[in-house]
């Protein structure tokens, strides 16, 4: 998951950059959906903040089960 959550942040955090530089380009800027797509960079944070949490918590039980 974190994996997933990286790489859905990455995409994210480009489509932020491409629909930024028409401001300052002083071009067109981008149409509402495109900013649609930069809220995958959100999106991908959470995931993979998910991942981690799971992971500790699937370490937490392996460690209690071995100690217990």
């Amino acid at each position: 998951m974190v994996r997933i959550g990286a790489i859905v942040f990455f995409v994210g955090a480009v489509a932020t950059l491409v629909t930024v530089a028409p401001l300052f380009l002083g071009t067109d800027p981008f149409p509402p959906a495109a900013y649609a797509v930069c809220m995958l960079m959100g999106v991908g944070f959470l995931v993979a903040a998910a991942g981690v949490l799971r992971g500790i918590a699937v370490q937490r039980r392996q460690a209690r089960s071995a100690a217990g």
